[in-house]
């Protein structure tokens, strides 16, 4: 053989290895859709997420969270099995590349560097980028009095991308990173220990809840949009989460999870709040083994019942309303006979003869599923079953469901108008006045759930 055709037939030898190694290691259509396959094989479907109150969490041996309820409802669409992979922050992408889950729920934005690793859903919820600082600091009111103040922030996050474009334009922000998420962060912030933090806008405001003594300031940034990811080239699990969420946000079931979360996320009253928290390190000690004990019989979170106590007497087992109810639980006297309470005035008697009567109006809205049938049994509680049946009438005739807590809330206050409720069995009622006693509860209520699962979060800080 020739040199020269020896150096040819060398060259053509090379070139088809090196085409081979290429096509081995560039993933072709069909591989990329292995993943897709493999999940509809298998019926099972695993979500990559972080253990958080916004994302995914345990209460009572129940998993919960936004994120956690999105991703099941998902599940549920495809009609698969859901399982769960928690990483810490900084891992969701790589997790995500190394496919130890099928897609990432892990309050997501989407960013150009981001892009380069994964690929996007639509964006299913608009979020801001706040500042957060104490209620007495009264030196910053802008982004020019971040001016020599040190930002604590999330390690890994993208506030730390618009705090450093601000300190390009000249304002002399100190960056600390921590490992530490949002929520303990803006904790930090009340207790005055940190200055100032940085966090989404729906986590910010719902966080006032727990610390009403955190300001949010101001805005950094622009608008963005929280979106779940898929590894690079997964275009048709990609497809799939973009149809269903398209499909929630116009059937209502977006809505639904949302307000489970963050119902009345803007209804904050300072003063309210802060006796509440003050209530509950004072007041409710004194009662909380009646509550428990009389959950332990009837079957409720102990934790609901001291936030209607709070609501109905604010612990005070000698209140008496204008109509004439008494006590800690504020119950009627015919109620009262009719739980074989004797004294009203005596708290153990009023908290276990009021959690019986909710136990019994909880009984009678046994074709509702929760949460709506709790809601609907504390509209119950505070304005009668009469006209929560008048108003589920009501709802129905105008095409609404009478089961559903986000439809009959609408329905409530139209039975204080001479034009519907002349109608009804039951006839007029103050309709405005369940429908804030539900969302009261519902606040306080998330914030003791919070305190109940705020420990485990701090246990797993990483100073």
């Amino acid at each position: 053989m020739s040199f020269k055709k020896f150096l040819y037939t060398s060259i053509l030898s090379a070139l088809a290895f090196s085409m081979m190694f290429s096509w081995q290691s560039i993933p072709t259509k069909k591989t990329r859709q292995d993943v897709f396959n493999r999940i509809l094989k298998t019926g099972k479907l695993t979500v990559i997420t972080i253990n958080n109150p916004h994302c995914y969490y345990i209460y009572r041996d129940e998993p919960m969270g936004f994120e956690y309820d999105m991703a099941k409802a998902f599940a549920d669409y495809m009609k698969l099995q859901l399982d769960v992979v928690i990483v810490p922050w900084n891992d969701i992408l790589s997790a995500l590349e190394s496919e130890r889950g099928d897609f990432a729920a892990s309050e997501l934005t989407r960013t150009p560097l981001r892009d380069k690793v994964a690929d996007f859903s639509l964006g299913y919820l608009d979020i801001q980028q706040m500042v957060i600082i104490h209620k007495n600091n009264h030196k910053i009111k802008n982004k020019e009095d971040l001016n020599g103040v040190t930002v604590y922030v999330r390690a890994g996050s993208t506030y730390i991308r618009n705090l450093v474009t601000l300190r390009n334009q000249g304002i002399n922000i100190h960056i600390a990173l921590s490992n530490r998420p949002d929520e303990e962060l803006i904790r930090m912030v009340a207790e005055k220990r940190i200055t100032a933090t940085v966090s989404y806008s729906n986590i910010a405001r719902l966080n006032r809840r727990y610390y009403p003594a955190i300001s949010i300031a101001f805005s950094i940034g622009g608008k963005q949009r929280l979106r779940w990811a898929v590894k690079k080239g997964e275009t048709r699990l990609l497809a799939k989460i973009n149809q269903f969420i398209k499909k929630i946000k116009k059937d209502g079931k977006f809505k639904k999870i949302y307000n489970k979360y963050y119902a009345n996320i803007d209804n904050f009253d300072y003063v309210d709040l802060v006796k509440f928290h003050r209530a509950i390190d004072t007041k409710l000690p004194l009662y909380d083994h009646i509550i428990k004990k009389a959950t332990a019989r009837y079957g409720f979170d102990w934790r609901l019942i001291a936030a209607i106590v709070y609501q109905e007497s604010h612990f005070d087992p000698r209140a008496t309303s204008y109509t004439g109810a008494q006590g800690i639980m504020q119950l009627t006297e015919i109620t009262a006979a009719e739980m074989g309470i004797k004294n009203r005035l005596d708290p153990e008697q009023s908290i276990m003869g009021g959690v019986k009567y909710l136990k019994w109006l909880y009984n009678t809205f046994k074709e509702i599923k929760d949460p709506d049938r709790t809601f609907i049994t504390l509209a119950a509680y505070n304005v009668g079953r009469g006209h929560i049946l008048d108003a589920q009438k009501l709802a129905k005739a105008t095409g609404l469901d009478p089961n559903s807590w986000t439809d009959l809330k609408q329905v409530l206050p139209l039975l204080s108008y001479r034009k519907y409720y002349r109608k009804t069995a039951y006839g007029y009622c103050r309709g405005t006045e369940p429908v804030k006693y539900v969302e009261n509860i519902r606040i306080y209520y998330d914030i003791l759930k919070r305190k109940a699962i705020e420990h485990i979060f701090r246990q797993k800080i990483i100073v």
